[in-house]
């Protein structure tokens, strides 16, 4: 199958690299130093399943150097995704199918709003990785997961295809019954984590060794739950405890990409999580306390890391 990874970070590049070590044809979208790293050198998958060297990898700076795509797996950060939609509205072919695998709840939204929705497939992944340097990717922890399903849960056949293609690479793959629920489930998860670890700059495990602060954790979590039930999401009522039984099973030393990118003074997800909470609460008239509170507390580092007036 021809396949874009669009971005080659820690997601794109560990699960791209899968996918082209058996076989397809991947093509990834990057940039910089590290597509020159990749270009160059190949790319190399430090991994608790197995280490990899993909060389040579196919790189280039632009979708549009890529031709005859079956399947692009978005892999950047969800500020960028309108941007990228964009470009990958003007490349597709008839039967392009098209999964996002960044964090947040609105990411197939935003796709469909852009792209005929005839391509669209909702998805997310659940991994813990990064860049160790470029061209390298180091993925820490986790069973690497990819979940993805139809946007109106229909067991399509190239959703039958895809979760093959996926099995095939040695992925953990579910064919999600209700993939609206599977996504929220990791948006409650991410955003009950990521940005209150930027806010303390602790780990995780130092986080929910300390009460107070494990408290404010689920108290963040309680409010994304009632905005779900608000939109009508399937949430069963165990859904926070079982996402917290997760959470105390990760490492001790774990952080989140959003919180290493607002610590590092980059961009980050903050807005599509936390904030969209705190944007969907205001619209649907809920109170969203403690999701506002950590959201307005980094909103200045945001705002200054994206050159904001």
């Amino acid at each position: 199958m021809n396949i874009a990874v669009y971005g080659a970070g820690g997601v794109g590049g560990y699960f791209g690299a899968r996918l082209a070590q058996v076989g397809n044809n991947v093509t990834f979208i990057a940039r910089g130093k590290h597509l020159e790293a990749i270009q160059k050198n190949g790319l190399q998958l430090k991994s608790i399943k197995g280490d990899f060297l993909l060389q040579p990898a196919k790189a280039v700076a632009e979708i549009s150097e890529v031709k005859n795509i079956d399947l692009i797996l978005i892999c950047v950060k969800t500020w960028q995704l309108v941007e990228v939609a964009e470009k990958i509205k003007a490349i597709l072919n008839s039967n392009t199918l098209i999964i996002s695998l960044l964090n947040g709840a609105e990411n197939a939204s935003i796709l469909c709003n852009i792209i005929d929705k005839k391509h669209v497939l909702g998805g997310l992944c659940k991994i813990i990785s990064k860049i160790e340097d470029y061209g390298i990717i180091n993925h820490i922890s986790y069973e690497p997961t990819i979940v993805f399903g139809e946007l109106d849960n229909k067991n399509s056949k190239r959703a039958i295809a895809l979760e093959q293609l996926f099995l095939n690479a040695g992925i953990k793959t579910i064919l999600a019954e209700d993939i609206q629920k599977e996504i929220w489930t990791k948006f409650l998860f991410i955003s009950t984590i990521s940005a209150i670890g930027a806010l303390t700059r602790a780990t995780l495990g130092e986080m929910i060794a300390k009460p107070q602060i494990k408290k404010m954790m689920f108290q963040t979590a309680k409010e994304i739950e009632c905005i779900a039930l608000a939109k009508g999401i399937n949430f069963p009522k165990d859904t926070i405890a079982k996402q917290f039984q997760i959470i105390d099973s990760q490492p001790y030393n774990a952080t989140s990409s959003l919180q290493r990118d607002i610590l590092e003074g980059k961009p980050s997800e903050l807005e599509a999580q936390n904030g969209a909470i705190v944007k969907m609460g205001i619209e649907l008239g809920i109170p969203t306390p403690v999701n506002s509170f950590i959201y307005y507390c980094l909103f200045p580092q945001e705002k200054k890391a994206r050159k904001l007036n």
